[in-house]
């Protein structure tokens, strides 16, 4: 009984501490795993299992062998993904006043080329937080891509600011949207929301430039040395033509100019 007790405690520590790292980052207050199941990341966030009915949920990333600059555990988070052939979006709690941070993870897993895929994001119905999002673009495909917007909440939790510019929260949620454009469907890998500042979001790891060995390096130009002639292979071959006069050669040919020239004179004279 005694060891019964002890292992529910130890398992309660481990929880705790685990939401206490993640809170290290910022209180946070909404993370979905777009498209996907739940999952816990490196730093302790905790994603929910994506229960949205609007939408198409895809795990079609999921045939990358890898997605550059984020953790192999994590790369979950870049594989699954929710679209959709029009505007969609997520509700969002925010109850307190302060700073926020809304984070929005992308990954180009279909396209392999810039300009297929363009799309804005909008954020509680008046804020353009996004333009043109081409995630391609930005990063290639196959490559894990954040885009952080940071934003406050004020009076009561009923406004929202984002760059100096105010909007109503209603019903104590905020929405963030993604806007159908012009270009193939909007998109969203997943997102999570912090109280907290920008300086509290982890950084995706660098841009990889290709290697040096995967450059592509000009053939050096071959230069031809000489060397000594190459003996013929085989017997030698009488050449038919060697034993034949010039003069016979040519003879033809000054025959039938010959012959030709009167011809010429009498046809000018009709």
């Amino acid at each position: 009984m005694l060891g019964e007790r002890l292992w529910i405690l130890l398992h309660l520590v481990t929880v705790l501490t685990q939401f206490e790292w993640a809170d290290g980052l910022g209180k946070v207050i909404f993370a979905v795993n777009a498209g996907g199941e739940a999952h816990v990341d490196v730093h302790g966030i905790h994603y929910q299992r994506d229960n949205h009915k609007v939408g198409i949920a895809s795990d079609y990333g999921k045939h990358l062998l890898a997605v550059g600059r984020v953790h192999e555990k994590d790369q979950v988070l870049y594989q699954t993904e929710r679209y959709h052939h029009s505007t969609f979006g997520y509700d969002i709690p925010t109850a307190e006043d302060g700073d926020y941070v809304m984070v929005l993870k992308f990954c180009e897993v279909y396209f392999n080329a810039p300009n297929m895929k363009v799309f804005d994001v909008v954020l509680n119905g008046d804020h353009t937080v996004i333009s043109d999002l081409d995630i391609h673009e930005k990063v290639g495909h196959g490559i894990a891509y954040d885009e952080i917007v940071p934003f406050e909440v004020t009076g009561g939790g009923k406004t929202l600011v984002y760059n100096g510019q105010e909007s109503d929260i209603r019903g104590g949620k905020i929405r963030v949207e993604f806007i159908k454009g012009y270009r193939d469907n909007p998109k969203v890998n997943a997102i999570y929301v912090i109280k907290g500042l920008v300086t509290d979001i982890p950084q995706l790891g660098p841009v990889s430039t290709p290697r040096e060995e995967d450059e592509i390096v000009p053939e050096p130009e071959v230069v031809k040395t000489a060397g000594k002639p190459r003996k013929p292979s085989g017997p030698k071959v009488t050449d038919p033509y060697a034993d034949v006069p010039l003069t016979s050669a040519i003879l033809p040919v000054f025959v039938a100019i010959g012959a030709f020239i009167p011809l010429l004179f009498c046809l000018c004279r009709l």
